[in-house]
């Protein structure tokens, strides 16, 4: 008999997007194993008699983190604990959850997955991008822009993305911003599409930029944005002019 471990979504930043069932799993666990992006103010919500372990990992960290979070993670559920692995955003949504259950349901222990709204999507409402539109988008697709280093080639089409839907939304893709664009444009992307760049979404220090495929690299490097940020690229971009709500 084991421990159960919770794989729990915190949400995009705004700590009041949290779910009633996070907010519950973490005020009974025992062990907390938590991210970079999670708020202060949802990690202040975890009870002072738990453990809370950083397990982060910060922009250019090697991905040996991800083994150390593993162990911890069967440790504490051998150990008969209720283990939190809280992260930001979604667990599935490029958060390794779905490969952390994996690791879990091969030792035989019991874990539930909790759902958060992915920073994708949080951070284009804030702005007031609606992702789909009846007039201007019937179809979005999000995608990682920093894929697994230890895959032999890259498996993301961005080319054949181009003509094939209306609105893509790019996690973690700002270092690599140019090539992308480079390589939609070469899909045949209008060079005048808008682009969202979205720095530190639904937080307070929210901030974004716009621009085109064709301008946005050099814009981001004179407006100095860093991450971590969500790119948005659509029509839908245009629309945060008339309905940006977040002041």
């Amino acid at each position: 008999m084991t421990g159960k471990v919770y794989l729990v979504g915190a949400g995009p930043g705004d700590p009041n997007l949290i779910t009633l069932r996070a907010i519950e799993v973490i005020k009974k666990a025992d062990v907390v194993l938590y991210d970079r992006l999670v708020s202060k103010k949802i990690l202040n919500m975890i009870p002072k008699r738990a453990e809370s372990i950083y397990v982060g990992r910060a922009v250019g960290d090697d991905t040996t983190h991800q083994d150390n979070t593993n162990e911890l993670m069967v440790k504490f559920a051998k150990l008969k604990k209720t283990v939190v692995r809280l992260k930001g955003g979604d667990p599935i949504i490029f958060g390794r959850g779905g490969e952390e259950a994996e690791l879990l349901k091969s030792y035989n222990i019991k874990y539930e997955i909790i759902p958060g709204i992915t920073s994708g999507i949080g951070s284009a409402t804030y702005a007031g991008i609606p992702l789909t539109h009846r007039q201007f988008a019937s179809s979005v697709v999000f995608v990682t822009g920093h894929e697994d280093p230890e895959k032999k080639s890259e498996t993301v089409k961005w080319k054949k993305l181009a003509k094939s839907v209306d609105t893509i939304v790019i996690m973690m893709g700002l270092s690599r911003i140019g090539i992308i664009t480079k390589k939609l444009i070469e899909g045949g992307m209008d060079k005048s599409m808008p682009v969202a760049v979205i720095q530190n979404g639904t937080t307070p220090k929210q901030r974004m930029i716009k621009g085109t495929v064709s301008n946005i690299s050099t814009k981001i490097k004179k407006n100095n944005i860093k991450p971590p940020t969500n790119i948005i690229i659509g029509r839908v971009v245009d629309l945060s002019d008339t309905i940006g709500w977040k002041k």
